[in-house]
C-alpha cells in the first residue's frame, strides 16, 4: 500500500472562509484583545454570512463586529467587552438586550469541559461551578446528575463540538502545521473538538521551522490555511505585533454612535479586503505595533 503525500492546505482567504456555511456553530480563537481570528471575521462579513452561533472563552471585537453586520443568532461566551478602560461591547449589549441575539451566558470551564468531552467521545462531563448560578437557567441543554461515589448533585454538560474553529497564529506551513506562542486560551481544544479548522498565519514558513519552533496544531486538524499577514489586528499576536488600543478605541466609538457611524466603519475597514485594511490603518503604525511587541518580548525575558 503506498502512502499519498500530505496535502497542500494553502487557500486564499475567501477560498477559506467560504467553508463557513450560514447556520454554522463557530469556535473562535484566541481571547479577550489577543490574536484573535479578525481576518476571517472581517471576511465572514464580506460574504454575508447569517445566523451563525459563536462560541468562545472571553472575546471582544470579534464578536461584537459579527454581532454588529447581523451575522449572528446565538453567543455562548462567558463575557464580551473589551480590556483596560474601553468598557463592554456596543453592538452586543444592544443586541442582548433588544432581543436580536440570543444570549447564552457560560464560562471558560465550562466550554472547557464541553470541548474535553467530545475529544475523548463522550456524550457529556459532569462540572461543578454553574450549580446555584443563572447560568444553567440559560442552558436547556444541562443536566443534573448525581454522582454515584458521592451522592453529591452535579451539573450535567454535553459534549461540544462546533461545526468549525477559526483559528490565529504567527506562523504555520503548508500543511496546515501551526505554531502558536502562549497562552493558547481554548486553541488547542477547539482544534481537537471542532469538525473542521480554518486557520490564518502571520506567515507561512517551511515545516522545518514550524517544528523547531513547536508545532502546537498538528495539520492534520487542519482544512485550510491562508497567510494574511496581520491578520489579528487590531487584536495582538505576540511576539509579532502587540494589540492596537488606538484602533479599538475607534471602533468602539463607532459602534456606540449606532449604525451610521458603524456602518462607516464597515466601509472603512472591511468592504474592501485585507489589502485595503492594512492601508487604512498605515505601515507605519503596523510597524509601530511590531517594534512594541519585540520591546515587550525582550523585557519580559529578563524576569523569565
Amino acid at each position: 500500500m503506498s502512502l499519498q503525500p500530505p496535502r497542500d492546505k494553502r487557500a486564499s482567504l475567501a477560498d477559506a472562509v467560504s467553508l463557513v456555511t450560514d447556520g454554522a456553530m463557530v469556535a473562535l480563537g484566541g481571547g479577550l484583545c489577543a490574536r484573535l481570528p479578525m481576518a476571517m471575521v472581517r471576511e465572514l462579513i464580506r460574504q454575508r454570512r447569517r445566523g451563525l452561533h459563536l462560541v468562545g472563552s472571553a472575546h471582544s471585537i470579534d464578536v461584537d463586529l459579527l454581532v454588529g453586520a447581523g451575522a449572528v443568532r446565538r453567543c455562548e461566551e462567558s463575557y464580551v467587552g473589551f480590556e483596560q478602560d474601553l468598557g463592554l461591547a456596543p453592538a452586543y449589549r444592544r443586541a442582548a438586550e433588544q432581543g436580536t441575539v440570543e444570549v447564552a451566558e457560560s464560562c471558560c470551564a465550562t466550554i472547557l469541559a464541553q470541548l474535553r468531552a467530545a475529544e475523548m467521545g463522550l456524550p457529556f462531563l459532569p462540572v461543578r461551578g454553574v450549580r446555584g448560578s443563572g447560568i444553567a437557567g440559560l442552558h436547556p441543554e444541562y443536566a443534573e446528575i448525581t454522582c454515584p461515589f458521592t451522592g453529591e448533585t452535579l451539573v450535567a454538560v454535553p459534549a461540544l463540538r462546533p461545526d468549525v474553529a477559526l483559528l490565529h497564529a504567527p506562523s504555520g506551513d503548508r500543511l496546515g502545521n501551526l505554531h502558536l506562542d502562549q497562552p493558547y486560551v481554548l486553541d488547542e481544544r477547539f482544534a481537537s473538538a471542532a469538525r473542521m479548522v480554518i486557520a490564518t498565519v502571520d506567515e507561512l514558513v517551511p515545516t522545518q521551522e514550524v517544528t523547531a519552533s513547536g508545532v502546537t496544531i498538528p495539520g492534520h486538524l487542519v482544512a485550510a490555511v491562508a497567510e494574511v499577514p496581520f491578520g489579528a489586528h487590531p487584536s495582538s499576536c505576540y511576539p509579532r505585533y502587540a494589540y492596537d488600543r488606538g484602533h479599538l478605541s475607534e471602533y468602539v466609538a463607532a459602534a456606540q454612535s449606532g449604525p451610521g457611524d458603524f456602518g462607516k466603519y464597515l466601509a472603512a475597514y472591511v468592504e474592501a479586503g485585507e489589502e485595503s485594511y492594512r492601508e487604512a490603518i498605515g505601515a507605519a503604525r503596523l510597524s509601530e505595533l511590531t517594534a512594541w511587541s519585540r520591546s515587550t518580548g525582550a523585557w519580559q525575558e529578563l524576569f523569565a
